[in-house]
Formats: structure tokens, sequence, C-alpha cells
């Protein structure tokens, strides 16, 4: 099932169950979905990807301004959109991966960390964050 026919799914159990975060959430969710698709792209994995790290981001905003009651309600929206991405990779799987990458593209020196990361964000395939994996590609760089 694609993720916007599940979405749409749990959308009408939220509201019939009176879930109103929960609601707005999976709104917010579709509409972005149902905007992509119409321009075409309809790589749905991205958009929620890009809808979780906005959320992600914006949780840490109100956090730096002293909002913690607004911060918990992003926090909140991104552990529901996150549970409609694939599961994330271990930090073993993701060595195992980052140091395969490194290894197939030639990089041997904190210069060639764009070639690496290149390949080791291609292998990954969205299954964890960049800031993860650029973290263990500078260390197996020496960097």
């Amino acid at each position: 099932m694609e993720a916007t026919e599940q979405i749409r799914l749990d959308l009408t159990q939220a509201m019939r169950s009176g879930e109103k975060e929960r609601v707005g959430a999976l709104r917010l969710v579709l509409s972005e979905l149902q905007k992509d698709s119409k321009e075409g792209d309809g790589d749905e994995l991205a958009v929620l990807r890009r809808e979780r790290k906005r959320r992600l981001e914006a949780a840490d905003a109100y956090r730096d301004g002293g909002r913690d009651d607004l911060a918990a309600t992003e926090q909140a929206e991104a552990e529901i959109i996150a549970g409609y991405l694939p599961a994330e990779l271990s930090d073993e799987q993701l060595r195992e991966i980052v140091g395969a990458a490194v290894s197939d593209s030639g990089a041997s020196t904190p210069q060639q960390m764009g070639a690496a990361m290149k390949a080791a964000m291609a292998a990954v395939d969205g299954r964890a964050d960049g800031r993860r994996v650029s973290v263990l590609v500078r260390e197996a760089l020496g960097a």
C-alpha cells in the first residue's frame, strides 16, 4: 500500500476517534503528498523525510526560543510522520555501509569527503539522517 493511501486511512480513523493533533499532522502531510504528486515527482518517501525534517528543525527552533509547548507539538508531528518511513539503520549497519562507500569511492582524505558522502547517501537511501552519515564519513576519513 502506498503511503498516501495509508495516511488517508489513518486520517479517517483519527477523525473517528477524535485525535485532533494526529488529524492535523496527517492533513498537512497528505496535502504535501498530493501537491508533490501533482507536480510530477511522486517520491512519497522524499516528501515524508522532508516534512519530518521540517518538524524536527521547528521543534529545535521553538526550544531555543523557550517555547517548549510548541516544540512538543512539532516533535509529536515528526514522530507521527516517522511512522510512515522505513526503519532507521542501526549504528552498526550504518558503519558498514559508510565503510563500503568510502572504499568504493576511493576517498582517503578529508578533502575527498564529498565523493564519499555521495556514495554513502546513495547506499543509505534515506534510512539514516545525513548528519549521522556525515559524522561517520568524517570519522572514516580521519577528519
